[in-house]
């Protein structure tokens, strides 16, 4: 048995990396190709200028409890690009904790989120400077700013802000220094969507986030953890990573932490030659182009779309190998179409929230097995649940989990509870245990409706829903009902051809019991999701009761009709 020798920080890794494959290509941006060596310098001549500045380590970790930082933040307001991970290193190589922003904020949604988390410094791309400029005012304590200017404007820098070009040209930059001083312990707050709630900043060791998220481990040798960073270079030496594309932002877990996986493992991050928008055709034209091995995305938002481009084109993808979808499930139907068209391409459902990196693996059988370090947990949460029990649980990680929430003791007691002198990450995904390890995947807890008494989870009902081929999108959702107590609506956007409400029954009672079929549909133009694919439930939610309440009114405008029509009858 190999023991690990010590942890690992980003520093190090990338570091280590960049000095064995230097002259090759780390990043493929649109049109432009940046070797290691590019990539490197940029990262730690940022990290030397926000040493230079004053920022990075205050308090020990040893010092501190689990919800707290001792560290500087780093705000990140800014769409995909080379420089949206340059500044994320460059953070770390610096001892301070990066954090993403979502850029899709309104100004007040940003000052919550920079108040929450004590930032002292944002970064972002000049197109966002607007609603920065409103965020900060009234902000107590503003951050420093440093603006990425993506064109040739002459637009006037808001007030205070530094270019960040400038900060990737710093002359007494001290590589060696800034690794040696880094630290496993150092942390990263990965910000969840707040989906379903406010913002919370997850607070992530760097050690524990690269062993659970980021390619810690050795899976050429039963997925054991790299021993020490010559081991990890060795095998980048050997067999670097491969082309892998995040077509999510990386202001989601599942764009960043991807792209991050494939540079400690040597790979090389490629990217559409336009960041700003979502669009099938210039995606695959970059995947065929640059010979692009894994495609990452989140859920149908993203797959299908570009499965109607795949569709109608004449792409072979011939050296993509795996779409792997997290955050968001890529439907049963989706999956079957890809793999009439695209046969050599397997496309994989991965479990994982922000509180806990990825979990497990959906399987060919449509049930999931469990990464290491995965377990379920009984519905009291006191306990281990064996594979061969019948008893529905919680789907939970153990090891290399995250600390806390940030400055929120209660929340990261009940997230990341203590069992038997264990700590466990417990985000909230109910499962039901089939035998062997594996399990099928009920849902999320919060994402639940009671409806007559029946426990139904919403991301099953969608699931069947999908299966209609006129359907793009859809949410599910729960309203108050006089006889179920909630009773089950679906929000529903069609290809243009928009399905009857019994032809959607009809196709979903061959897959969900009676119970779960929706009392109700309403029809959109567009579901609305979040930049990173994520459902936006309070939307579905405030479409669902607005219609009903409209329904409420035209059942009384009709009974007052119908009494006056009685009336002037008699």
């Amino acid at each position: 048995m190999v023991t690990k020798e010590t942890g690992f920080s980003f520093a190090s890794i990338l570091h280590s990396v960049a000095g064995v494959l230097g002259s090759q290509v780390a990043i493929i941006d649109g049109d432009r190709s940046i070797t290691w060596r590019q990539f490197a310098d940029d990262v730690f001549s940022l990290g030397q200028t926000l040493v230079d500045f004053g920022y990075g380590v205050n308090k020990a970790r040893s010092e501190l409890e689990n919800h707290q930082s001792g560290q500087d933040h780093l705000a990140i307001c800014m769409q995909n690009s080379t420089e949206f991970l340059s500044v994320y290193l460059g953070a770390c190589a610096a001892r301070m904790a990066p954090l993403n922003v979502n850029y899709k904020y309104s100004a007040d949604e940003l000052r919550y989120l920079l108040q929450d988390s004590s930032t002292r410094v944002l970064v972002y791309d000049e197109v966002f400077a607007p609603t920065i400029k409103v965020a900060l005012e009234g902000l107590e304590n503003p951050p420093q700013l440093i603006e990425h200017k993506q064109t040739n404007s002459t637009t006037t820098r808001l007030e205070g802000a530094i270019l960040l070009s400038g900060c990737f040209a710093n002359s007494s930059t001290d590589t060696g220094a800034l690794v040696a001083a880094s630290s496993p312990d150092d942390i990263v707050l990965q910000y969840t969507g707040g989906t379903t709630g406010m913002p919370k900043g997850v607070i992530w060791r760097q050690d524990d986030l690269f062993v659970r998220a980021l390619g810690g481990r050795n899976f050429r040798d039963g997925g054991r953890e790299w021993n020490s960073i010559n081991e990890l270079i060795s095998s980048v030496e050997t067999k670097p990573g491969p082309r892998l594309m995040p077509v999510c932002p990386f202001m989601h877990g599942t764009g960043l932490w991807t792209a991050l996986q494939s540079l400690f493992a040597g790979g090389t991050v490629v990217m559409p030659r336009d960041t700003t928008r979502f669009d099938s055709h210039l995606v695959l034209d970059a995947i065929e182009a640059e010979k692009v091995v894994v495609l990452v995305l989140v859920g149908d938002a993203f797959f299908r779309p570009l499965l109607d481009e795949l569709m109608k084109s004449d792409h072979k993808l011939e050296s993509l190998r795996f779409i792997i979808s997290s955050g968001a499930a890529i439907s049963t139907a989706n999956r079957d179409a890809v793999a009439k068209r695209l046969p050599h391409v397997r496309v994989k459902n991965v479990v994982g929230s922000s509180e806990s990196g990825p979990q497990a693996e959906e399987s060919e059988t449509k049930d999931f097995s469990p990464r290491p370090g995965t377990v379920i947990l009984g519905e009291d949460r006191l306990s281990v649940v064996s594979a061969s029990e019948e008893q529905s649980g919680w789907l939970a990680s153990y090891g290399h989990i995250p600390l806390g929430y940030l400055n929120d003791p209660v929340k990261s007691a009940a997230i990341f509870p203590v069992i038997d002198e264990q700590r466990y990450s417990v985000p909230g995904d109910r499962v039901q245990p089939l035998g062997d390890g594996r399990f099928q995947l009920l849902g999320r807890d919060s994402m639940m409706i009671n409806t007559g008494g029946e426990k139904v989870f919403v991301e099953e009902v969608e699931e069947a829903i999908k299966a209609h081929p006129d359907v793009l999108d859809v949410l599910v959702v729960g309203r108050p009902s006089e006889r179920w107590g909630n009773e089950i609506v679906a929000v529903v956007s069609s290809t243009g051809n928009t399905p009857s409400r019994e032809d959607l029954l009809q196709v979903a009672s061959i897959r969900i019991a009676r119970y779960k079929l929706p009392k109700d549909f309403v029809f959109v133009d567009k579901v609305l999701r979040s930049p990173a694919g994520k459902g936006d439930y309070r939307w579905a939610q405030s479409v669902v009761t607005s219609v009903g309440a409209q329904t409420k009114i035209e059942k009384v405008h009709k009974q007052i009709a119908d009494d006056e029509s009685a009336i002037n009858a008699q």
